[in-house]
């Protein structure tokens, strides 16, 4: 199969064969065809698979081929993505695509100034890609127009109800106009996300190239246990032992983040950070500095588990477990994209047991343990496995009561120390899926 058996028009073609693209992959074989015939669609593929052209090459061609001109202010098309990184990343996928077309494209965010954006959205836009906080400020701010929209692409949409955008898409959906073709792209489906689209999409075509929630086979993956305290010691000790020459870098928070960057540089390692905090000028310029190889370390919030696409990166570490385990997948996403192979290596304290069974799980496998000599835990890792479960020691005998005596009567219950200091299952966050009230708002009196 080729391209050009897919049905794309010659501009597109040549584009591809300058991007180098020869084959397409299994997401864009299904998903391509039915863009072009005018589905809707929900398609699940693991990161790194293609899926972004999936929909950008058919949507392209639709907006070459079909409609009016776009006018002031006005938008044909719009992606929504979560994050900045991916926005800009979309983006410029979109515009290598669409080199020999007669389209605008432009990208929006936050994170900088909105009036260049508000100047150049003013002759109009036939594509644009979007985060949802600042395109309803564009909206809002009446720079932003939809009566010409035809096609809404969700992209990554269980990451946007992640980040707590559940209103923000809501009030979208509400002016959005009713007729138009929605696309919904993701490598995760969860449960939310199934509702949604069964809200937004009318009668979608699913497409679903791997099974659900599973990792790369092309990603060795494993865990090395440790006290929480002595990570960052670890991570340099594995560093030069490994001598690593790229390596992405996961940390739960932004202040972790800060910490370990602070460390990395007092020992003289090139490192840099990224997280929402820093301005997205200071972001962009860190990752640039790390796809360039100036940049030896590149540690991250999960701001970066989506839309970083690194040619050929080696190694992905999680410092920290992600909290939502769906986000291990995007992490361990960024190292064996397009047919390479990479290897994710995540840093496991005993507090983080749930979160690693709770990926165990989601990814259906039991993640390979290994001790680091010398760092070996003083609070063991309670042992996991891909049912869900937290394999605890076994109890201690209860010591039986004492009859008669002076002292203490009521000693309590004789537990095992390591069952005492065991952490608590972790309560997955609930997160908000949008209810779209389609009818007359009534008034409060």
């Amino acid at each position: 199969m080729t391209f050009a058996t897919l049905g794309l028009i010659e501009p597109l073609l040549r584009s591809l064969e300058t991007l180098g693209y020869q084959t397409p992959t299994p997401v864009q074989a299904q998903a391509i065809p039915a863009v072009l015939a005018g589905r809707d669609l929900m398609a699940a593929a693991q990161t790194g698979t293609g899926k972004t052209a999936g929909f950008a090459l058919p949507l392209l061609q639709l907006l070459a081929m079909e409609g009016p001109k776009v006018t002031a202010n006005s938008v044909r098309a719009l992606i929504l993505v979560p994050t900045r990184e991916l926005a800009e990343q979309v983006h410029e996928a979109v515009r290598q695509y669409a080199e020999n077309l007669p389209l605008r494209t432009y990208a929006v965010y936050g994170g900088v100034s909105i009036n260049p954006q508000m100047m150049k959205l003013r002759s109009g836009v036939d594509l644009l890609v979007a985060t949802p906080g600042r395109l309803l400020d564009l909206f809002r701010q009446n720079a932003l127009k939809f009566n010409q929209l035809q096609t809404l692409v969700l992209d990554e949409a269980d990451r946007m109800l992640d980040l707590g955008f559940s209103e923000e898409l809501a009030n979208i959906y509400r002016a959005l106009p009713k007729k138009r073709q929605t696309l919904l792209f993701s490598a995760t489906f969860s449960d939310d996300i199934r509702l949604l689209a069964g809200q937004m999409l009318n009668d979608p075509l699913t497409v679903e190239v791997s099974p659900r929630n599973v990792a790369a086979n092309t990603v060795k993956q494993w865990v090395v246990t440790v006290d929480k305290k002595r990570k960052p010691e670890l991570f340099v000790h594995l560093m030069r032992k490994g001598k690593w020459k790229q390596v992405l870098v996961f940390a739960k928070t932004r202040n972790g983040v800060d910490a370990l960057v602070e460390k990395l540089q007092g020992l003289g390692i090139n490192a840099d950070g990224i997280h929402g905090d820093k301005p997205q000028a200071t972001r962009q310029r860190a990752l640039d500095r790390f796809k360039l190889s100036e940049v030896q370390i590149l540690v991250a919030t999960d701001v970066a588990a989506r839309g970083l696409d690194i040619e050929d990166l080696p190694l992905v570490v999680n410092f920290d477990l992600p909290i939502v385990a769906e986000d291990y997948i995007h992490r361990i996403g960024r190292t064996g994209r397009a047919g390479s192979t990479g290897e994710a290596i995540s840093l496991v304290c005993a507090d983080e047991v749930n979160l690693l069974s709770a990926i165990e799980t989601l990814t259906r496998q039991t993640l390979k343990r290994q001790n680091e000599p010398d760092f070996e835990p003083e609070h063991r890792v309670p042992d996991t496995d891909a049912s869900g479960q937290v394999i605890k020691k076994p109890k201690k005998p209860k010591k039986p009561k004492t009859s008669g005596g002076g002292g203490k009567r009521n000693l309590g219950k004789w537990v095992d120390t390591g069952e005492a200091s065991a952490p608590e299952p972790s309560v997955k966050p609930v997160r908000k899926v949008p209810v779209f009230n389609t009818g007359p708002r009534k008034r409060k009196p």
